[in-house]
């Protein structure tokens, strides 16, 4: 079972930026897909970015569109999701997560949240105007 530990989040005003990292344990990284997702209160967890086991292809959620960035480093086991211009309705719990299945890319990659089985903690995110 894959460890994976989130970092980066914090308390930042509206219009300002924020890296999350996200390190995985394990020497089986590079086969799957990776995501961000987060949860508001009282709301679902939603898809926010994955990106393919390569990281040739990225899906993101129209409300991040042009604002976040996913990126994942296979040699140094790590996803980051870049937050930049970030809004109120930001504000969540952001988790990092492993996709089911090895080796998806291209069309075969999803944003469904039942599709990722492997979760970390989650690190706060909290954007104040």
């Amino acid at each position: 079972q894959v460890q994976l530990v989130e970092s980066g989040g914090g308390s930042v005003q509206a219009g300002g930026s924020l890296k999350l990292s996200c390190a995985a344990s394990g020497r089986t990284f590079s086969w799957y897909a990776m995501g961000w997702f987060r949860q508001a209160p009282g709301k679902e967890r939603e898809s926010v970015a994955v990106i393919s086991w390569s990281g040739g292809s990225t899906l993101y959620a129209d409300s991040v569109k042009g604002r976040f960035t996913i990126s994942r480093d296979n040699a140094k086991n790590t996803v980051s999701l870049q937050m930049n211009s970030l809004k109120n309705e930001d504000t969540a719990v952001y988790y990092c997560a492993r996709g089911r299945q090895q080796f998806i890319s291209g069309g075969d990659l999803t944003r469904q949240v039942d599709e990722y089985d492997q979760w970390g903690q989650g690190t706060q995110v909290t954007v104040s105007s």
